[in-house]
């Protein structure tokens, strides 16, 4: 043998479970079909949000939050359908969730902290929800942030990796693309690929895919961590639901494009049950990146509750289609609308006091500050009024934003920013008018401007996030800034089925003895852990917890 277990993907979720089978000295086989520079995969690119439940951070922020209260918001999130029986889609999805959520509120922060991730104090109220509480959404702030974003989060595992490499414990197979898995009496012993050429391309940047020899490994075990196929255009659009709607025209990208998906179907064709591929997670706050680090690099806005978002005609959206509150509902509904379907773009409208204090850019580039540990200048951008300097730089350099000193000169701007002039400046006038004139009291009728109230007495948003309500049409809080959004391709629901210990299973149900599987290319766990909505903060704890019970339940059969 080779090693005792074989990890296939080198992103967070392959990385911790590397660590965890370090602790009991396993011998590891690590492949990545990219280079050393890529080590923490999309992790490392991300804003390093965090679920947790119930933690001092939230209670610093007086937030009440309970093991209880966040498993009815996941369940009602989820909404998990496909449950006849054990080889149903959802069986073990939902036992993932509960188990996720009991780890979210026990020991997941003290597992964090023990190594090396510590966490701001902010924490953020993402996916607020459908309005219902039975429904989708966080009822109290969850997203919590680590010093250093991604980076924070996956580089202390990264570098646990590179020590067992110099320990002898672990070997690293980068440039090494697995093309098949060995199926030996029914259980999977190795894998089998194409030895790359080298290739020294920066992390995220397309790397070569020229073939200079095949190779194989055996062990007892494979993990696969291989993530999901946002960066696959064709397969989101192959496996993208009805109920959604038809697929936009044009999306850009929010990951690389080596996420491809290619692993799922080598694993499906060896006996691997995939189920809950029509569940996806992609952003409609997208825009295109002015300084792409990849190419066809995107950003996705997240914002606080006041921007004034537009359909393609020009039009508010209905609730729950507001930002921050829910993130399918809007994408089916700009999908699904007959009028406006056929258009793959929607409008936010800000004053320069809204972009301030309410947006941020997803990604660890985008948040410097936080990535490279600066508290001082990290609390001095929260509670400043001008923009992050990321933010700023958008508005002067992004192809996709306009500013304007009056309404008319702006959606001139706006239209001019499309192949037909769609928008009516006296329409979006009429409609700012009546959102203005919601302003002038504590509470309103208008359900966006209720929902900026209520966001203001969280502490943590009226600190940081939320801006005091006020006229879009006030000058002395602009100038008005135009957004155009494209949809975001960014994560797969669906995945692998595996049990709790994250086994791979057949379509039979049974477990494929030997086959292991983590991260996104589980559906960060059991094929389905979020259902139809996530929470938000919960993509790298996914990884996390997938990648640690892996770890563990092979160190206790091993």
């Amino acid at each position: 043998m080779d090693a005792d277990v074989i990890i296939v993907g080198a992103g967070l979720a392959g990385l911790v479970a590397a660590h965890e089978l370090r602790r009991k000295g396993r011998r590891v086989a690590l492949v990545d079909q990219e280079n050393a520079n890529n080590l923490g995969g999309q992790a490392f690119w991300s804003f390093g949000g965090l679920f947790l439940v119930d933690s001092p951070e939230q209670r610093r922020l007086g937030v009440r939050d309970s093991l209880d209260l966040a498993w009815r918001d996941w369940r009602g999130s989820a909404g998990w359908d496909r449950l006849e029986g054990p080889q149903d889609e959802d069986y073990w999805a939902k036992q993932w969730g509960r188990a996720y959520v009991e780890f979210a509120a026990g020991e997941k922060r003290h597992w964090l902290r023990d190594n090396g991730i510590s966490l701001t104090p902010m924490v953020g109220w993402a996916e607020r929800g459908s309005g219902r509480a039975d429904g989708h959404g966080n009822s109290v702030p969850r997203f919590h942030v680590a010093w250093g974003t991604g980076t924070g989060v996956s580089e202390p595992f990264a570098q646990s990796a590179r020590e067992a490499a110099e320990a002898g414990t672990l070997t690293f197979y980068h440039r090494h693309q697995v093309d098949d898995l060995i199926v030996e009496a029914g259980r999977v012993t190795g894998v089998t690929g194409t030895a790359l050429a080298p290739d020294n391309a920066a992390r995220a940047m397309p790397s070569n895919r020229t073939a200079v020899g095949s190779f194989t490994l055996r062990a007892p075990a494979v993990v696969l961590a291989t993530g999901g196929i946002g960066g696959n255009h064709e397969l989101v659009r192959k496996y993208w639901p009805a109920r959604l709607g038809k697929p936009p025209r044009q999306m850009i990208t929010g990951v690389p494009a080596h996420v491809d998906g290619r692993m799922l179907d080598i694993a499906e064709q060896a006996g691997g049950r995939i189920v809950n591929r029509d569940r996806m997670w992609h952003y409609v706050e997208g825009v295109k990146n002015w300084d792409p680090v990849w190419p066809k690099h995107a950003i996705r806005i997240l914002p606080g509750p006041s921007p004034l978002w537009l359909d393609a005609l020009g039009r508010r959206l209905p609730f729950p289609a507001l930002p921050g509150y829910d993130t399918v509902a809007t994408l089916k509904y700009l999908r699904t609308t007959p009028d406006i379907a056929e258009h793959d773009h929607s409008w936010f409208i800000v004053t320069r006091d809204i972009m301030a204090k309410e947006f941020a850019l997803s990604g660890s580039e985008q948040n410097r500050d936080i990535t490279d540990r600066k508290k001082l200048a990290v609390f001095k951008s929260r509670l400043s009024s001008q923009p992050p300097v990321e933010v700023e730089a958008f508005r002067q350099k992004g192809e996709d934003f306009v500013t304007a000193e009056t309404l008319e000169e702006l959606v001139a701007k706006m239209n001019g920013l499309t192949d037909a002039p769609l928008l009516d400046a006296a329409l979006i006038r009429r409609q700012i008018e009546d959102r203005d004139a919601q302003v002038d009291n504590p509470y309103a009728k208008d359900v966006q401007i209720q929902g900026i109230h209520n966001s203001r007495r969280y502490l943590g948003d009226r600190l940081a996030r939320t801006t005091k309500p006020h006229k879009l049409l006030d000058p002395k809080h602009g100038p008005l800034i135009g957004i155009k959004l494209h949809t975001l391709t960014r994560k797969s629901l669906g995945g692998l089925q595996t049990d709790l210990s994250s086994r791979v299973l057949r379509p039979d149900g049974t477990v494929f003895e030997g086959l292991y599987a983590a991260g996104e290319a589980a559906g960060f766990g059991g094929g389905g852990v979020h259902g139809y909505n996530a929470l938000e903060g919960t993509f790298l704890g996914g990884c996390i917890f997938s990648g640690l019970n892996a770890g563990r339940d092979l160190n206790g059969t091993l």
